[in-house]
């Protein structure tokens, strides 16, 4: 059975044993033999590797990996050192700017805030090379609901972070009242100006973890 290491095992280990899983290991097996798909295989599961079930007080979801060469590396959002800063990771540094004075880090790459307890999620881990969401509906998308499901049902209070329709989708997986969910648009340049910019959601956040005694994320420590 695949094992990931840390206690997300006993929260969804049994979905690595399951059908819909069986037959997505499966179509990846041959999609990684036969076309460039993001991240490496080793790095599918970071998001869970670097924050554990315990540690997440933060949920951020993202769409699918970035599809160009070098940038995906299992963290949404996030590229490693050295690979150019994409359109939305810009504009969340914009964001960050306008909210605290956060002048953009060095590099793109965000695996500080997953170490603090945020988890950087995507709602389908893997993608084919320049075919955004070309991974959809391949089952990806039962395991991460399951994933959301999990944090959502944990006592502790937890900040769901939405950006986007696709992520907005999964706000009837979150039970209102014990959480605080924040949704607007898409940092992506197409729909920033539409509600991403001016949306305050990374000092709310800490505002909403401050408040139920749980430590803030320090945003400005990204590795």
């Amino acid at each position: 059975m695949f094992q990931l290491g840390n206690d997300w095992d006993n929260v969804i280990g049994n979905e690595f044993g399951s059908d819909y899983y069986l037959s997505l290991r499966e179509f990846l097996k041959v999609e990684y033999q036969t076309k460039k798909i993001y991240p490496k295989m080793d790095d599918i599961y970071n998001a869970l590797r670097y924050t554990s079930y315990k540690d997440t007080k933060v949920v951020i979801l993202g769409q699918d990996p970035y599809h160009g060469e070098g940038q995906a590396h299992g963290l949404c959002f996030s590229v490693l050192p050295g690979v150019k800063f994409p359109p939305s990771l810009q504009n969340i540094f914009k964001e960050l700017n306008s909210e605290y004075g956060m002048t953009p880090p060095k590099t793109g790459e965000l695996t500080g805030w997953a170490k603090q307890g945020v988890l950087l999620l995507n709602t389908t881990l893997t993608v084919r090379e320049g075919q955004p969401q070309s991974h959809k509906g391949r089952g990806w998308e039962i395991l991460t609901d399951r994933i959301i499901s999990a944090v959502a049902k944990k006592d502790e209070p937890t900040v769901f972070i939405l950006w986007g329709g696709n992520a907005r989708a999964k706000k009837a997986l979150i039970p209102a009242g014990k959480h605080l969910i924040l949704e607007c648009a898409h940092p992506s340049p197409l729909s920033a100006y539409a509600g991403f910019f001016g949306c305050n959601h990374f000092r709310l956040a800490n505002e909403f973890l401050e408040k139920n005694g749980r430590k803030p994320i320090d945003w400005a420590k990204t590795v």
